[in-house]
């Protein structure tokens, strides 16, 4: 009997195994050393913006407060995944144990609404700051801020561990092989023993409530942006604009991309090769990205940082 299963009454998976990259054996080092490179990039560059908003007093506004949580989500959201990628690419037995595929994915589904949820706020954001300058102020305020990224952290929470225990209780006795590199839900629910046609149906659902309503509100927002910035006068305002816009934007398009190819696009397989390298971008490359997106392009970002590089050594040398 293989020995990733026990046996009961029934025989039952205890581990999965992740066939993720192994049919690419010769460049399994070179695959270690790109995603682990890419990893330390997402964990220091996330890290330093959050740090950076919560220090500087100068970036504490609606926008670096929803860009702190992002940088937040963006580290949690890679590495549920890459940790124990990294291992399993050194290892001779990648395997996951069979509730630690199931934090896996509960995890990695948190942040993952969490983060379209939070794309979606911050062009709301966006669109009151430029079609409604005079009241962004009182719409935008600590209070409503709060409510929408608590809105957007629930909607992920309550996606996360829905789908997670839905799948998780269901029986699982066969195949425990997925050709992937982590828990994904469509992947791992094909190995359940039992019928599973309500499970896909909802996760269908729930895919066109988490990508496709969150997308088509910043597309709405980003139509009326583009038409109020079109009718003002001076080009100075219209630069400052679209410059405000313009890394959210870019974040938004390499993430919703990379997310509706894989999850909305039809597959035979979905174990595809293009599939997993899909995967391998929106789950280790977007999140090493996006700080060097919006620290590059954002001068307030690039002050802020000085300030407080400035203050620190201040106070270290008093």
């Amino acid at each position: 009997m293989n020995d990733s299963m026990k046996t009961d009454n029934n025989s039952c998976i205890i581990e999965i195994v992740l066939l993720g990259f192994s049919d690419f054996q010769t460049w399994q080092k070179l695959l270690f050393s790109l995603i682990l490179i890419f990893y330390l990039i997402a964990l220091m560059g996330n890290s330093l913006v959050f740090l950076l908003t919560i220090s500087s007093p100068t970036l504490h506004t609606p926008m670096y407060f929803f860009l702190c949580n992002l940088s937040f989500v963006e580290i949690g959201y890679t590495s549920s995944i890459s940790p124990k990628m990294l291992v399993n690419l050194l290892s001779e037995r990648q395997t996951i144990s069979f509730w630690g595929c199931g934090c896996q994915m509960c995890f990695f589904t948190l942040f993952g609404v969490t983060e379209c949820c939070l794309l979606c706020v911050m062009a709301y954001d966006r669109y009151v700051a430029i079609c409604q300058p005079l009241q962004y102020p009182s719409i935008m305020n600590l209070r409503e801020c709060a409510k929408l990224a608590a809105a957007s952290w629930t909607i992920g929470m309550s996606v996360g561990l829905g789908q997670s225990i839905s799948i998780f209780t269901l029986p699982f006795c066969g195949p425990n092989r997925i050709s992937h590199f982590f828990c994904d839900l469509m992947p791992v629910l094909r190995l359940a023993s039992t019928n599973i046609y309500k499970n896909e149906v909802a996760i269908v659902i729930i895919t066109v409530l988490v990508i496709l309503v969150p997308l088509l509100l910043i597309l709405f927002s980003y139509i009326l942006i583009i038409s109020t910035i079109f009718t003002m006068p001076l080009a100075k305002n219209r630069h400052k604009a679209f410059s405000t816009c313009s890394s959210h934007l870019t974040v938004v398009c390499i993430f919703y991309g990379t997310g509706m190819v894989t999850y909305i696009s039809p597959h035979s397989e979905y174990s595809m090769d293009s599939s997993r390298f899909l995967a391998l971008f929106y789950t280790v490359v977007t999140p090493s990205l996006n700080p060097i997106i919006y620290s590059l392009r954002n001068k307030e970002m690039k002050v802020g940082f000085k300030k407080t590089v400035a203050r620190k050594q201040i106070l270290f040398m008093g």
